[in-house]
């Protein structure tokens, strides 16, 4: 299970308000960083916007790549290890809006992990260390260290099994 706090909402779905849970000025100011960020061609640039700017908690040879996309609203709750690469179009999130609720959740990814092109990951997951997280793939579970997983259907593999 997702590590997720809970908000319950009215009648109306809590994207159509959402300016009451967070600020306009936030996700503003958010968006234009994360957009720098998405297209910039240096990784040491990224590093330090989203830190810096975002208050992501980026360890060292932290690498996003090309047009990766850190969660809009609350960026401050994505935690990455030493030496991860986060791959092209990878999109992390920590917040989901749904029709009677929205919910919160840290994003935890250890080092020595390599995150491939166009995953998904979820809100409130833990990905440990050194972990290979395959194409493509919707994260919607922790995933133990150690481990290779891959998408259709994902599945799941000790490095110790190799």
């Amino acid at each position: 299970m997702r590590d997720l706090v809970r908000h319950k909402v009215g009648k109306t779905n809590p994207l159509w308000r959402m300016y009451r849970t967070i600020s306009f000025f936030k996700v503003v100011k958010n968006f234009v960083i994360i957009e720098i960020g998405r297209f910039a061609p240096s990784t040491r640039l990224k590093h330090w916007l989203y830190t810096q700017g975002l208050g992501m908690k980026l360890g060292r040879h932290v690498s996003l790549a090309y047009k990766a996309m850190p969660d809009l609203m609350y960026p401050e709750k994505i935690y990455i290890g030493n030496n991860t690469i986060i791959g092209y179009n990878t999109v992390i999130l920590t917040h989901e809006y749904l029709v009677d609720e929205y919910r919160i959740g840290d994003v935890r990814i250890g080092s020595n992990t390599m995150v491939g092109a166009n995953v998904t990951i979820l809100p409130g997951v833990t990905i440990g260390n050194n972990v290979t997280v395959g194409a493509g793939s919707v994260v919607s579970k922790d995933i133990p260290d150690n481990t290779t997983c891959y998408p259709h259907p994902l599945m799941m593999r000790s490095k110790r099994d190799e």
